[in-house]
């Protein structure tokens, strides 16, 4: 029964709440000291994906996923990378299509579901013959990506990847969406739907008889703008059948490598159905931790080496898997 009890995450003095601890870790976090070396590859729809590698020789490799209308360069990332590094690890992170800084160059995009995207990097990787052990980090969509491939390919995923780590996952995608809705996340949401409508018209610039964004004044919430953009060009019939389909939620009674799931109790963006206590009671390579505190993507934590707590926690896990407080 692999819930993990009790956390070890305590958060600093006067920086508890949900809000403060999401928003001074975006706001406020500089991580200094991570160089990455950019490598360009093709997908097999004539695409491409931008990878950040952050080498130091390793034979272990861990693969990061960012968040909504994230990249590699957001603190939580290059954080994680900086501590992965650290100790021992080469890292990557990939930039899903139209992150890096460039429009992609076909209609599609990404999507809490994209995990044939994460496929094409994960084939890439053990192509090169070089690695021996690989993990999957993932956060907030990222993460609902990471939880979703490791649950689908169940006892088929390949054996070359041993763990998976995944922090702030709206794992129940409808309830997620509904929850940013909510007047207290209003502004989350409208700066959200403000970067989407940005990367609408970029595309529209480029692709001016598959899109437009005409009317995007009308798009009020992450519904619209699923129900508009995000389930036709992809393949579903509406934001529905998207939130149900790409739900990482259902696919967690599969996991059969060690994962961690790390959601705090007072992140803004989550409601009950996020917490997924039945399906870590019943899977015994399914972790669930449930911090008090720690926002969204927080976990602040101030230390010498400029760490913070999910950094250090992501670290443990990959370590030491095995000896942990369970309940």
């Amino acid at each position: 029964m692999p819930i993990i009890v009790p956390s070890t995450y305590r958060a600093p003095r006067l920086l508890s709440n949900g809000h403060v601890q999401t928003l001074y870790s975006t706001l406020f976090r500089k991580v200094r000291g991570v160089h990455y070396q950019r490598e360009r590859i093709t997908t097999p729809d004539d695409d491409f994906l931008d990878l950040d590698w952050s080498r130091i020789g390793s034979q272990r490799l861990a693969i990061l996923s960012h968040g909504l209308e994230g990249n590699t360069r957001r603190p939580y990332m290059s954080g994680m990378v900086r501590a992965l590094n650290a100790g021992g690890w080469d890292a990557l992170g990939w930039n899903y299509r139209g992150c890096s800084g460039e429009p992609n160059k076909q209609l599609r995009a990404y999507h809490s579901g994209s995990t044939d995207d994460l496929q094409i990097v994960i084939t890439h990787v053990m192509a090169q013959g070089i690695y021996s052990d690989i993990v999957l980090i993932g956060f907030s969509l990222g993460g609902n990506i990471t939880l979703k491939y490791v649950g689908e390919r169940g006892p088929q995923i390949d054996p070359m990847i041993k763990k998976a780590v995944a922090f702030s996952v709206p794992c129940d995608l409808k309830c997620g969406a509904l929850k940013m809705a909510q007047p207290a996340n209003k502004p989350y949401q409208a700066m959200f739907l403000r970067a989407l409508h940005e990367r609408i018209k970029r595309k529209a610039q480029i692709l001016p008889d598959q899109m437009s964004d005409d009317g995007f004044d009308q798009i009020r919430s992450f519904k619209d703008f699923d129900d508009r953009y995000i389930a036709p060009i992809h393949g579903f019939k509406n934001a529905e059948d998207y939130w149900e389909k790409a739900n990482s939620k259902q696919f967690l009674p599969h996991i059969c490598i060690p994962t961690l799931l790390v959601n705090a109790k007072n992140d803004p963006f989550l409601t009950a159905p996020c917490y997924p206590f039945e399906e870590a009671e019943a899977n015994p390579n399914f972790f669930l931790e449930v911090p008090e505190s720690g926002g969204h993507v927080g976990f602040i934590a101030f230390n010498n080496r400029g760490e913070y707590w999910s950094e250090s926690r992501a670290m443990e896990f990959l370590e030491t898997a095995n000896s942990m407080n369970l309940r």
